[in-house]
């Protein structure tokens, strides 16, 4: 099997150069790749000690980031390597300053796994949440280095528990110990033979924990909020949009609406622009070089064309609507609005998000499928103040009560 999985990996990475010329994405995944291995000479010598961790795509480096702050912190003379495997991670996340070399994972060959690890030479490795690639981790055994998978979710469909998955179910042999987020993970990797499992929980409760430590402020927010009701909706998507513009369109004057697209490409902002009819204004055409101040407080619609500041934005929320649930896999991330004690709305596909599926079940978040049920959310959130302040408060209690994941990872470090 083994070979069988080496071939197509081989021919897996012919293809993707050949497609890389049709797909700007595609593209930026194989050209991204191209320097990885001279980075690591230049940037790690041959006596650096190191520690690496590998995110998948951007979601997956926010959930490990509290984790490699705190390993950072614990292991203070060791280099940090973090890896990427999508473009969506790495594009966003390659400056970040936490990390001493930030480069893409190469395509999961059996050269290209020695190669990467004689290079990086990690003393540990953290996987998180998944992403199981055989020749890498099958390399990692070899050489006794001890590997970690945090913040893992198990899933009945995955290849480990079918009952052709014994080539799967080998290379998580590599773990040293599986830190997974809830008792149906657990029982799932016990269910074929790993008793090297702890349930953590989610790390990325204790990254929206910390955003309460800092400065949230956002002095342009405050004034274009002006102490009134404001819905803050957040990496939407057209088709959220569709039903979110009637609603903004035919809403009262006393509520405001702050909106950050998911896609902030001009065309796709043009046209959301044109379909509201009320007051708008977008973060693009607001300078603090301006000379003539717009006077954001007259304006009932921000548009949010630019990234980096949404988090903030959720501070000066009264409800909250997260994009993504029309679409798939679904939802976007709804523990920032939470941790802030914002009720929350979203589409109908948020099965897949555990933290998505509890909130809907204790009513902290309301799910919709029509235009008929998104009107009837937020006039009940507006309407009935005591409503909104029980959701909000269901919300913030969630995160706090789900928060610790990083200190018991790091505390099975010390043993």
């Amino acid at each position: 099997m083994f070979f069988i999985y080496n071939i197509i990996s081989i021919i897996a990475s012919q293809i993707v150069k050949i497609l890389a010329f049709f797909s700007p994405k595609m593209k930026l995944f194989v050209d991204g790749r191209k320097d990885v291995f001279s980075t690591l000479q230049s940037k790690i010598s041959p006596t650096d000690k190191t520690i690496w961790f590998h995110a998948a795509s951007l979601g997956e480096y926010e959930q490990g980031l509290p984790v490699i702050e705190k390993v950072k912190i614990k292991y203070p003379s060791h280099k940090i390597i973090v890896t990427f495997f999508s473009p969506s991670g790495y594009e966003v996340r390659k400056n970040n300053t936490v990390a001493d070399v930030t480069v893409y994972l190469p395509l999961d060959t059996k050269s290209n796994a020695k190669e990467f690890i004689k290079l990086a030479h990690p003393e540990m490795v953290f996987f998180i949440k998944y992403e199981f690639w055989p020749n890498y981790l099958n390399e990692l055994k070899k050489q006794e280095i001890k590997t970690y998978l945090i913040s893992g979710i198990f899933r009945e469909n995955q290849m480990f528990f079918k009952w052709y998955g014994s080539f799967y179910r080998n290379a998580l042999k590599t773990f040293d110990y599986f830190f997974v987020q809830n008792e149906k993970s657990k029982k799932l990797i016990q269910s074929i033979g790993f008793t090297n499992v702890k349930i953590s929980g989610d790390t990325r409760f204790d990254r929206v924990v910390a955003i309460l430590e800092r400065d949230n402020s956002l002095d342009f927010i405050e004034e274009f909020k002006d102490n009134k009701t404001t819905i803050v909706i957040g990496s939407s998507w057209p088709k959220d949009e569709s039903l979110l513009i009637d609603y903004i369109n035919n809403s009262s004057e006393n509520v405001k609406f702050i909106i950050a697209p998911h896609n902030i490409k001009q065309e796709q902002i043009d046209s959301l622009y044109k379909q509201i009819k009320i007051s708008k204004f977008k973060y693009s055409d607001y300078s603090i070089e301006t000379l003539r101040k717009p006077n954001l407080k007259n304006y009932q619609v921000f548009i949010i064309d630019t990234i980096g500041i949404l988090t903030k934005i959720y501070s000066y929320g009264d409800i909250a609507y997260v994009g993504g649930g029309f679409g798939n896999p679904g939802v976007h991330n709804i523990l920032e609005p939470a941790t802030f004690g914002l009720p929350i709305v979203i589409g109908p596909n948020y099965s897949h998000f555990a933290e998505a599926t509890a909130l809907v079940n204790i009513e902290g978040c309301i799910s919709i499928q029509n235009q008929t049920q998104l009107n009837e959310a937020f006039n009940l959130l507006l309407q009935n103040e005591d409503e909104r302040i029980e959701k909000g408060h269901i919300c913030s209690t969630f995160v706090q009560m789900n928060k610790g994941a990083t200190d018991k990872i790091i505390n099975h470090l010390n043993h």
